[in-house]
């Protein structure tokens, strides 16, 4: 089955679905192996991880599409994807869409911003005029149509933050993408339960929460009360990998080997212990066992011993 067929069925049982952050193959694998039913993508990350720059229209592309591919291809869940501004005006959005389905990416956001772009919750923002941004959705949708009817296509406003915006305009701007072929809408950065109550309440379709930032944490039960369709958690996988890197990384500047192996044994027990396992390794040996030929295989056994059979 498609990721993004999967990702609509997830969708038509009504009850949130829950996608934590990720920014590469290995952390989505970690958010699958965690019982989650969707991932998401971040931008931020990718850049932070990719680049160690941050999100402001620095990533190309051609990184951003890389990146998807091989975290789409390392899971079973649908991951959906930070896909920016698309990268340019309306008729760079039809290539952009192509090239996400053909990732296996299940669905994406795109940004109403000027290219380029920055973070929804970094200040500074600018947008581009709605008549630009419906003729972007438009050509998204319509691309999607042409190429995968399932593949979910996010329409996010950055208006409430953005120069010359506000949460009238946001609102205003998230039915007008609706109404051009957006499966769901992504008011990015409300300040207050008020402004999301609002959003709620006016924008005419499926939405879209992304608990971080400047825009208030509630809890999953909440948003789901409040008729979210999805909530994403972007920052989640990077903030982890950056305390737990860092933390050992201090601890064996100061203390050495010993920070080593007292951080092995806080490992026992955990599936982590045996990586290896977890990276599929079983997987490839019985490949070798079924598919190279006998000599090739014992050779590896005898390397991987030391000496031979």
């Amino acid at each position: 089955m498609k990721k993004s067929t999967r990702l609509r069925q997830l969708l038509a049982k009504k009850e949130i679905i829950v996608a934590p952050g990720c920014f590469d193959a290995l952390t989505a694998m970690l958010i699958e192996k965690a019982g989650f039913s969707a991932s998401y993508m971040s931008g931020y990350g990718v850049s932070a991880g990719l680049l160690g720059m941050p999100d402001m229209g620095l990533t190309t592309m051609t990184e951003i599409h890389t990146v998807a591919r091989y975290t789409a291809n390392a899971v079973e869940i649908p991951v959906i994807a930070d896909s920016d501004t698309g990268y340019g005006n309306a008729i760079n959005v039809i290539r952009c869409i192509r090239e996400y389905i053909q990732t296996g990416i299940a669905g994406i956001h795109l940004e109403d911003q000027v290219t380029p772009k920055r973070c929804g919750h970094i200040s500074g923002k600018e947008l581009v005029p709605i008549e630009e941004a419906v003729g972007k959705y438009r050509a998204a949708a319509k691309t999607r149509d042409e190429y995968d009817k399932d593949f979910v296509i996010i329409a996010r406003t950055d208006a409430r933050g953005a120069m010359g915006g506000g949460l009238d305009e946001a609102i205003n701007r998230a039915n007008a993408y609706l109404e051009a072929g957006a499966d769901i809408a992504f008011v990015e950065a409300p300040t207050s339960l008020e402004e999301i109550k609002r959003v709620v309440d006016e924008v005419n379709g499926p939405l879209f929460y992304n608990c971080t930032g400047i825009s208030p944490l509630l809890p999953v039960e909440q948003l789901q009360e409040l008729g979210f369709s999805i909530v994403i958690y972007p920052g989640a996988g990077l903030a982890a990998t950056v305390k737990g890197v860092y933390d050992l990384m201090a601890d064996i500047k100061e203390r050495g080997t010993e920070a080593m192996v007292d951080f092995r044994k806080s490992m026992g027990g955990h599936f982590l212990e045996d990586f290896n396992a977890f990276l599929g390794v079983q997987e490839v040996r019985k490949w070798e066992g079924e598919f190279l030929p006998d000599e090739q295989v014992q050779k590896k056994y005898e390397a991987s011993l030391g000496y031979k059979l």
